[in-house]
Protein backbone atom coordinates (compact mmCIF):
# COMPACT_ATOMS: atom_id res chain seq x y z
CA UNK A 1 0.00 0.00 0.00
CA UNK A 2 1.29 3.44 -0.94
CA UNK A 3 1.18 6.07 1.79
CA UNK A 4 0.04 9.52 0.66
CA UNK A 5 2.84 12.09 0.56
CA UNK A 6 2.47 15.87 0.85
CA UNK A 7 4.75 18.54 -0.57
CA UNK A 8 4.31 22.19 0.32
CA UNK A 9 5.58 25.45 -1.19
CA UNK A 10 5.18 28.14 1.50
CA UNK A 11 5.88 30.98 -0.96
CA UNK A 12 2.97 29.91 -3.19
CA UNK A 13 1.02 28.52 -0.20
CA UNK A 14 0.35 25.46 -2.36
CA UNK A 15 0.33 21.82 -1.32
CA UNK A 16 0.32 18.71 -3.44
CA UNK A 17 -0.95 15.43 -2.03
CA UNK A 18 0.44 12.42 -3.92
CA UNK A 19 -1.95 9.47 -3.75
CA UNK A 20 0.37 7.23 -5.75
CA UNK A 21 4.13 6.95 -6.05
CA UNK A 22 5.92 9.48 -8.21
CA UNK A 23 3.79 10.75 -11.06
CA UNK A 24 5.79 10.49 -14.29
CA UNK A 25 5.79 13.28 -16.88
CA UNK A 26 2.51 13.00 -18.73
CA UNK A 27 1.07 10.90 -15.89
CA UNK A 28 -1.75 13.38 -15.31
CA UNK A 29 -4.27 13.07 -18.13
CA UNK A 30 -7.04 15.25 -16.69
CA UNK A 31 -7.26 18.04 -14.11
CA UNK A 32 -10.67 18.43 -12.51
CA UNK A 33 -11.17 21.68 -10.60
CA UNK A 34 -13.39 21.55 -7.53
CA UNK A 35 -15.90 24.40 -7.37
CA UNK A 36 -13.99 27.08 -5.40
CA UNK A 37 -17.22 28.39 -3.89
CA UNK A 38 -17.99 24.95 -2.46
CA UNK A 39 -14.64 24.63 -0.67
CA UNK A 40 -13.70 28.27 -0.16
CA UNK A 41 -10.55 27.99 -2.28
CA UNK A 42 -8.96 26.30 -5.24
CA UNK A 43 -8.53 22.52 -5.25
CA UNK A 44 -7.66 20.45 -8.32
CA UNK A 45 -7.95 16.69 -8.66
CA UNK A 46 -5.35 15.13 -10.97
CA UNK A 47 -6.46 11.95 -12.75
CA UNK A 48 -4.45 9.47 -14.78
CA UNK A 49 -5.54 8.08 -18.16
CA UNK A 50 -7.75 5.51 -16.40
CA UNK A 51 -9.62 8.15 -14.38
CA UNK A 52 -7.84 7.25 -11.12
CA UNK A 53 -7.08 10.21 -8.82
CA UNK A 54 -3.29 10.34 -8.52
CA UNK A 55 -2.94 13.66 -6.71
CA UNK A 56 -4.66 16.66 -5.20
CA UNK A 57 -3.41 20.23 -5.53
CA UNK A 58 -4.53 22.67 -2.84
CA UNK A 59 -3.95 26.41 -3.26
CA UNK A 60 -4.22 28.48 -0.12
CA UNK A 61 -3.15 25.30 1.65
CA UNK A 62 -2.32 26.90 5.00
CA UNK A 63 -5.99 27.79 5.46
CA UNK A 64 -7.41 24.57 3.96
CA UNK A 65 -5.25 21.80 5.45
CA UNK A 66 -4.28 20.80 8.96
CA UNK A 67 -0.87 22.41 9.67
CA UNK A 68 0.50 19.00 10.71
CA UNK A 69 0.13 17.88 7.07
CA UNK A 70 2.29 20.69 5.71
CA UNK A 71 6.02 19.88 5.70
CA UNK A 72 8.11 22.69 7.15
CA UNK A 73 5.17 24.45 8.74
Amino acid sequence: MIEPRVTYDPVADAAYIYLTGEIPPGGVATVVPVDPNAVGGMVNLDLDANGVIVGIEVLGASSKLDPDLLPGE
